[in-house]
């Protein structure tokens, strides 16, 4: 099983991106998805999650700027970021708990894609 993200770039503040991340592999079904970002010297740290059935969360300091989607069919989840801000720049991870067998998660990570953010 892989993720690939991708849809990173440069850009200024106040643009916009849209980051995709796209599993293949053997998969029975996905559970929860999320992205995560990581800026230099600091740690981890959630932005948003979308579990299978609907809902949404947000990091609070994206909530009304980024908006997470996903498409089951396609086992693709998607990072709308508007109105981006230099403290946005970071390596952003995608993360899914993918079933490769019925009852079987796995937790499985993407390699990153960066965002710049320049003011």
């Amino acid at each position: 099983v892989q993720l690939q993200a991708s849809g990173g770039d440069l850009v200024q503040a106040g643009d916009s991106l849209r980051l995709s991340c796209a599993a293949s592999g053997n998969i029975h079904t996905i559970r929860g998805m999320g992205w995560y970002r990581q800026a230099p010297g600091k740690q981890r740290e959630l932005v948003a999650t979308i579990p299978r059935d609907g809902g949404t969360n947000y990091a609070d300091s994206v909530k009304g700027r980024f908006t997470i989607s996903r498409d089951s069919a396609k086992y693709t989840l998607y990072l709308q970021m508007n109105s981006l801000t230099p403290e946005d720049t970071a390596v952003y991870y995608c993360n899914a708990v993918i079933e490769v067998l019925p009852g079987v998660p796995y937790d499985s990570w993407g390699q990153g894609t960066q965002v710049t953010v320049s003011s």
